[in-house]
């Protein structure tokens, strides 16, 4: 039998108000917790500052104790990836930036039901220009991918301009890894990959690439990695690491589809 897709959860222009004031919350959470970024700091004070911004807005942190699959409940309120780590970094009191070291912040919040979710990468201090390079393209592939997002494009458009965009400026990207739809739950209908596979031709559609619809509502979230894009979850169950220790950038924004111009709902 042919592969059912989920169903995808049109949001009324109500729900999207909601959804837009939790992507306030996370754009705060966001601008405050770069504004900190410095060597010496340890990921849990990051952690801090995150839940406590989260909770003075009276929303709820939806990282904490999130528990999908195997995984055990996750600890913390943000994820904080140094380096090598691609996603899902544990926040600690041991892990303290360095100058030089590059850390992805990603932070999600439920706001009066609903979600927001965004992230972004950047340097601690000075670093190569090699390293300013790799998160610049990576913010440009995300505002490339949001310009997708308009009603008659699929999902496929955004995945194969992902890969390919990365690929013109030689990275790799995380293939095991998707954006996804947001809403009510952290993670809805529709999966957006960072790749399409060749095989499938733009003429095909399969049950999963969706046609996109004003009211979807969903995160993109692209991963470029200087090397090789093999991953290793860590004996932790969470932090993800490149295999080969490359270094990687990580961005994200939730988008709502409209009639016109998309709306990034994850804006300050």
């Amino acid at each position: 039998m042919p592969r059912q897709a989920p169903e995808v959860i049109l949001k009324t222009p109500e729900e999207i108000a909601i959804m837009r004031e939790a992507g306030q919350i996370v754009a705060e959470v966001l601008a405050t917790t770069r504004d900190a970024l410095r060597p010496g700091i340890s990921t849990k004070e990051l952690d801090t500052i995150a839940e406590t911004i989260i909770r003075d807005h009276g929303a709820t942190p939806a990282f904490l104790g999130y528990a999908p699959g195997k995984h055990p409940p996750f600890p913390a309120t943000i994820t904080a990836s140094i380096n090598n780590e691609l996603v899902h970094g544990i926040p600690s009191e041991s892990r303290i930036l360095e100058e030089g070291d590059i850390i992805g912040i990603d932070v999600a919040c439920f706001h009066k039901e609903y979600v927001g979710d965004a992230a972004y990468t950047a340097a601690v201090g000075e670093v190569p220009a090699t390293v300013e390079r790799l998160i610049r393209v990576t913010e440009e592939t995300l505002q490339e991918a949001i310009k997708l997002c308009v009603p008659g494009n699929h999902i496929s458009d955004i995945a194969r301009m992902t890969s390919k965009y990365a690929a013109k400026h030689g990275y790799s990207v995380a293939s095991e890894y998707t954006g996804h739809g947001v809403g009510k739950a952290m993670h809805e209908a529709p999966q957006v990959p960072n790749w399409w596979p060749r095989r499938i031709k733009p003429n095909m559609r399969g049950p999963m690439d969706y046609e996109l619809q004003p009211g979807m509502t969903f995160a993109i979230e692209p991963m470029l990695i200087m090397g090789r894009n093999d991953l290793i979850e860590l004996d932790d169950g969470w932090t993800v690491v490149t295999k080969d220790g490359s270094l990687n950038a990580h961005m994200e924004h939730t988008i709502c589809v409209t009639e016109g111009e998309p709306i990034i709902l994850t804006l300050p």
